[in-house]
């Protein structure tokens, strides 16, 4: 069980049939009146975010995310193939079902499948990858006063926003947990 007086960012906790992790909270005592605490909490397989208030006392039951290494294989139709590193086995997943990170793997990459009593709800892929600029339109000499940016598309199909001194063909690292470039590779 899980006490709400005990949530630290990250705590997966079931409430009316749902698995919730908490993102933010925040313990409020107060002046006059009850202590309680105010979280913000993702549901973890439909990925709506929502705003909480519990009590402290409050106890739910934890939930218990599986997180496996698998190695992404192809992309066919409305499915994805993960390959298990560990039994080799191979496991379709809905393309729909993967979540918004899925965009910077590439093929033959090693990525966490979450899921939660067997039924797979997203990936975390690796924090930094490495991808190749597909397209991008050329920056100019002298263009470069500001910290301006401009779209790039990138091997997986992806579209960033790059700094106007990147040119198609560099490889450029980006931050999969915010989807921005970083620095080039």
């Amino acid at each position: 069980m899980v006490v709400a007086g005990d949530f630290r960012n990250g705590v997966t906790f079931e409430q009316d049939g749902n698995v919730l992790q908490v993102i933010e909270f925040q313990h409020v005592k107060p002046g006059k009146g009850a202590a309680f605490v105010r979280t913000k909490v993702r549901n973890v397989i439909t990925g709506s975010v929502v705003e909480r208030t519990y009590n402290p006392t409050d106890k739910f039951p934890q939930a218990f995310i599986d997180r496996r290494e698998m190695q992404f294989l192809y992309e066919e139709g409305d499915l994805c193939y993960f390959m298990d590193l560990e039994t080799f086995d191979q496991i379709p997943v809905n393309a729909r079902a993967l979540s918004d990170a899925f965009k910077f793997v590439k093929e033959n990459e090693v990525v966490k499948i979450l899921s939660y009593k067997g039924n797979i709800f997203g990936i975390e892929p690796p924090n930094f990858v490495v991808l190749k600029v597909t397209k991008t339109d050329p920056g100019f000499k002298g263009n470069t006063a500001t910290n301006t940016l401009k779209p790039a598309t990138l091997e997986t199909g992806a579209e960033i926003r790059v700094p106007l001194f990147i040119d198609e063909g560099e490889e450029i690292r980006i931050d999969t947990r915010t989807g921005e470039y970083m620095e080039r590779a």
